[in-house]
């Protein structure tokens, strides 16, 4: 196998710089820009020098020998100072060492997962953890990273396994008098599994949501003060305002973090019949962005109907409280009038919605767990027409645990892992 290195910090001037080689060669490499002998797990301050003994920086350098590293190789860290000098000199300095190459984007992470040091949810844990944004996201992030799903599949694996088991042994003594009846054991283990796949796929769309932020769309007719909401919530001038009906005509998005949610608000085209062609396409799309939203905010009088109807736990506000006399239950983008009470009951209501999410994080996961349970309620209905079909209950429970399998990237994936590491950088 290739020995690989690359930059594993980020690009550009920054204090420190981790510079990482893995491979068969890591401890070789070590030895020559550092001089000389240096540990075979441990840490040393060492001058690395280049092949004509002029010295590059002063480095502390990091070792570690095979399986006790991130991608189960012998691996060398050097964590220099984090000039674009010094990094450029380094790995120039590396490139020129016979069978040493630049690492690919995500390759120490995949050669991880070969290794058995992760699996293929610690890795797609990884990934949402590295573009994690808010503290719902490192959370949920940290969860999978840590195993938590696999340790889920391999219990589930577990018990499949044991109730396979034991209707082979009553196929492979079919002529015989067994003297136990395994089907109590068989269709509880079934069922216990069965259950827990049933509540972890209900979390997938919740675990989704977190991963990749919930929409909020604001709502109402023209010049009724959204985008002055929008820009209030968000703290600065995302979207064009004026005393004209009409001025916005796309859906105008702003990313925040509330509550350690992901949320995406939506700025929406003013619901209206219009004769404009390109306002009125603003308006379809409007309907289209909010009806999909996982919550809207319709900024509505007391009697006025909308065509986009209110959905469970969707927030109805009087608008412009600067202009009323009355500012029960209204808000105001202009003068920051009920901002704070709307945050925190957008947050509420979200934070509520997020309290079924599972360990599953990915639709894949949803896929593969929605498989296993087919072949587990196919099996279950098999083993209630008696012994004779015991054989094809029992291939079912086998498929169930090959999508298990897949689920954590013991099998059939090797189609899925180009498209995974592309999402990684060059250095992890």
């Amino acid at each position: 196998m290739d020995t690989i290195f690359a930059l594993a910090s980020a690009q550009g001037k920054a204090g420190v710089a981790i510079i990482r080689v893995s491979g068969p060669l890591a401890h070789d490499v070590g030895k020559r820009l550092c001089g000389g002998d240096i540990p075979k797990h441990g840490t040393t301050l060492r001058t690395l020098r280049d092949a004509t003994g002029d010295p590059l920086d002063q480095a502390l350098v990091l070792t570690f020998a095979v399986p006790n590293s991130f991608t189960g190789e012998n691996t060398v860290e050097f964590q220099t100072h984090g000039s674009i000098a010094v990094i450029s000199v380094i790995l120039d300095t590396l490139s020129k060492i016979e069978g040493l190459r630049l690492a690919e984007p995500g390759e120490f992470t995949r050669r991880a997962l070969e290794n058995g040091n992760l699996d293929l949810a610690q890795v797609e844990g990884l990934a949402d953890l590295i573009d994690a944004e808010t503290e719902a996201q490192r959370k949920q992030a940290q969860t999978v990273l840590s195993g938590g799903l696999g340790q889920l599949a391999e219990r589930w694996r577990r018990d499949l396994i044991r109730a396979a088991s034991l209707i082979e042994v009553t196929i492979d003594f079919a002529d015989e008098e067994v003297p136990i009846d395994v089907t109590p054991e068989v269709s509880s283990l079934l069922s216990g599994v069965q259950k827990d796949l049933e509540q972890e796929t209900k979390g997938v769309g919740i675990a989704e949501r977190i991963r990749n932020g919930f929409e909020v769309a604001i709502i109402g007719a023209p010049n009724v003060g959204k985008s002055t909401l929008l820009n209030a919530l968000a703290g600065r001038e995302a979207a064009i305002t004026s005393d004209y009906a009409g001025t916005t005509r796309d859906v105008i998005e702003v990313r925040m973090d509330l509550a350690g949610l992901p949320v995406t608000l939506l700025d929406t085209a003013g619901l209206r019949v219009t004769e404009d062609h390109v306002e009125g396409l603003g308006i379809e799309l409007a309907r289209k962005r909010a009806e999909n939203a996982d919550l809207r905010v319709f900024l509505v009088e007391e009697n006025e109907a909308l065509d986009v109807e209110m959905q469970t736990g969707d927030i109805r506000l009087l608008p412009k409280a600067d202009e009323r006399s009355n500012v029960g239950n209204t808000i105001s983008g202009r003068t920051g009038y009920g901002i704070d009470q709307l945050v925190s009951h957008i947050s509420s209501v979200l934070k509520m919605r997020s309290a079924d999410v599972g360990i599953a994080t990915h639709a894949r996961h949803r896929d593969t767990m929605n498989r296993a349970l087919e072949n587990l309620v196919e099996a279950r209905e098999i083993l209630r027409r008696g012994p004779e079909f015991y054989d094809i209950a029992a291939e079912d429970m086998r498929s169930a645990i090959r999508s298990l399998e897949m689920l954590v990237g013991r099998v059939g994936v090797e189609n899925l892992l180009d498209e995974i590491f592309m999402s990684f950088c060059i250095g992890k």
